[in-house]
């Protein structure tokens, strides 16, 4: 057994720790290999949202050219706007929201050529 003092905002506390056996860590097996993505154009690559949030604004069209890093389209999530952009150069293939909806983290919000 082993004594600890811990000191949380202020406030000590006093931890007694039981010292135990080192365990030996699990096996990792290797993960499948991912199906492709049903749909879409082939070379098509697709536009996810990083975390579940509402649709501010569509800033391009279907149709329309853009370089890696323009905006696509703004998320809000926890009160911020998010600016969703181009993963490459391209064209853009569809835009899978609208404004106001509700997505979900990994979403396909558009996709591209």
């Amino acid at each position: 057994m082993k004594n600890y003092t811990i000191t949380v905002n202020g406030v000590a506390y006093d931890v007694t720790v039981e010292e135990g056996k080192g365990a030996a860590a699990p096996a990792v097996r290797a993960a499948a290999p991912a199906a492709p993505a049903a749909g879409g154009a082939a070379g098509a690559v697709s536009v996810s949202a990083p975390m579940p949030g509402k649709i501010l604004a569509v800033k391009k069209k279907v149709g329309e050219a853009v370089k890696a890093g323009d905006p696509i389209l703004v998320l809000e999530a926890m009160k911020m706007e998010n600016d969703i952009v181009a993963p490459q150069d391209g064209t853009i293939a569809t835009i899978e929201v609208a404004v106001g909806d509700a997505v979900e983290s990994g979403a396909t919000l558009a996709t591209m050529n």
